[in-house]
């Protein structure tokens, strides 16, 4: 018999899902992954739906597996996407397979609430979150719209990560960093705030009670018990958002730092003490999502390697075969600042050619029009550093930036200060020393392997970036796991023993004078 003790991580993404184990022996981490598999998108009917329970059989199955080995389970945690959600009837039962957040009927409820119900400023200056049509607010509108039977019949809603959890030991929760995707909960109380709810036509007591990361649900059912061959193992709500648990394996050394989560979108912000929700916040469009032990993830998304990928899928055969390294190696080979986009233009959103996007962008912006997959790479790359260069610097004047308590410019609407006791006063920015010049930024997710735009991070921003490591959503899982087994005592520990875990590469800037000048270039055509 295996005497170790191991964590068990259930990671799921909006396309495939994973089942890990991680130990910490010798004062590190180590992951094996026990099982990979699909999370499908089922259309039928007009609407796009999540397979619910074929997740719960993928979970069950890596628990089988983790018994037939003998391994000694600790714990199991479950991070997910945000903002989806699971009806749960009466009975007990799960009502139909949830909604998926691409599902049409979000296309314009968000528009239609804010033009109908609640302003879109007073939205914002409740949560703190981006607006963004498929956050859970709009979804759960747009459902009431259309008489939706599931909903009308709910007794409970539970986050996605929350119901897996609900099926494993029976017990309703409502973990506070997938919660802080939904656009329903109020930063400042850390609650579901009732006023949203309201116009949506639901009470706080359809959600489960809210828990912070690192909380024991439960332990596995009998019937989850004797299917798996496990015995009582505890269900921990790690950070059930999967940013969430990515930011917790950030491995900083202190609190002066930026992290980057690069994929397919690129995700930059900071861990705040409060919520920063003012008007430069709102018109910047960044959000303000829950992380552990209180902190908040200030953060902005942004369009990341989407643009890479879609153009991938365009390319002839014979490119497409290259390695990704082989490509790009290409690319550096072309004159760098030939053609710059910005990447979060409306018209890469999803276009039915990103190629032919970014060639019409440019011969709009009167820029040379990239032609071949090395030119076409060379622009995104370059593009894709100079925003985040721009997006880094808001972060930093978010930082050295007066509280709003203390004459920041806080605009609010009546109905929503006079509603809020004491609202501008509990508006405080991260800790008042700013993060300085000296700001380390950490590259954590699968875009920490692209050593070309790391550089050019690095090149752009004027910061030093440390990247790495890849695997940071199972790495915040299992950590959150191992700190409620009383094994770390806090988050600096947990990035501690993950920063001793991980190869992390240093990238510093280089070229300052050629990146400034085309950063000028980059406001001009972006405005």
């Amino acid at each position: 018999m295996e005497q170790n003790s191991y964590f068990f991580a259930v990671d799921l993404g909006a396309t495939s899902g994973r089942t890990i184990i991680g130990s910490i022996n010798n004062g590190k981490m180590e992951l094996e992954e026990v099982t990979r598999f699909p999370n499908n998108l089922i259309e039928q009917g007009g609407h796009f739906y999540w397979d619910i329970y074929a997740l719960y059989f993928e979970m069950i199955r890596g628990l089988k597996e983790v018994a037939k080995r003998g391994l000694n389970i600790t714990s199991i945690g479950i991070d997910t996407w945000g903002v989806d959600f699971v009806f749960i009837g009466s009975d007990g039962a799960i009502l139909r397979n949830p909604r998926a957040y691409r599902d049409p009927i979000t296309f314009d409820a968000m528009d239609d609430y804010l033009r109908h119900v609640v302003s879109r400023r007073e939205v914002y200056d409740i949560t703190g979150i981006q607006l963004m049509n498929f956050n859970s607010l709009f979804q759960l509108y747009a459902m009431r719209r259309e008489q939706n039977s599931a909903l009308d019949a709910a007794k409970k809603i539970l986050f996605v990560p929350d119901a897996l959890s609900w099926m494993l030991t029976g017990n309703e929760v409502c973990e506070y960093t997938i919660a802080s995707t939904s656009q329903m909960l109020d930063p400042r109380t850390g609650q579901l705030d009732e006023r949203l709810l309201q116009t949506v036509g639901l009470s706080r007591s359809k959600f489960g009670r809210m828990v912070q990361p690192g909380t024991v649900i439960g332990v596995l059912t009998d019937e989850v018990q004797r299917m798996t061959g496990l015995g009582p193992v505890p269900v921990i709500a790690v950070a059930g958002h999967d940013t969430g648990s990515a930011v917790a394996a950030v491995p900083a050394s202190d609190k002066q730092f930026a992290y980057l989560s690069s994929g397919t979108w690129s995700l930059m912000g900071i861990e705040s003490e409060e919520a920063i929700i003012n008007h430069l916040s709102y018109e910047r469009n960044f959000t303000n999502e829950g992380g552990v032990e209180g902190t908040t993830r200030f953060l902005k998304n942004i369009c990341g390697m989407w643009l890479y990928e879609r153009c991938r899928l365009e390319w002839p055969e014979e490119v497409r075969k290259l390695s990704h390294p082989e490509l790009q190696g290409q690319a550096m080979t072309v004159e760098p600042f030939r053609s710059i986009i910005n990447p979060d233009d409306a018209m890469f959103a999803a276009p039915s050619s990103m190629i032919g996007a970014i060639q019409q962008y440019c011969r709009q912006t009167n820029q040379p029009v990239p032609e071949t997959p090395a030119e076409i790479c060379r622009c995104i790359f370059d593009s894709l550093a100079l925003r985040y260069r721009q997006v880094f610097q808001w972060i930093k004047e978010f930082t050295a930036s007066p509280s709003p308590s203390k004459g920041g410019d806080v605009e609010l609407h009546d109905a929503i200060s006079d509603s809020s006791s004491g609202f501008i006063g509990n508006q405080t920015p991260p800790p008042s020393e700013g993060l300085g010049e000296a700001l380390v930024l950490h590259i954590i997710g699968g875009g920490s392997l692209n050593k070309y735009l790391n550089q050019f991070t690095a090149n752009a921003t004027g910061a030093t970036v440390l990247a790495g490591p890849q695997e940071c959503t199972a790495l915040g899982n299992i950590m959150m796991q191992a700190k409620a087994a009383g094994m770390m005592t806090d988050i600096w520990q947990m990035r501690s023993i993950i920063a001793n875990s991980v190869e992390l590469v240093k990238y510093e800037p280089q070229d300052k004078e050629a990146w400034d000048k085309a950063y000028e270039k980059y406001l001009s055509i972006v405005g």
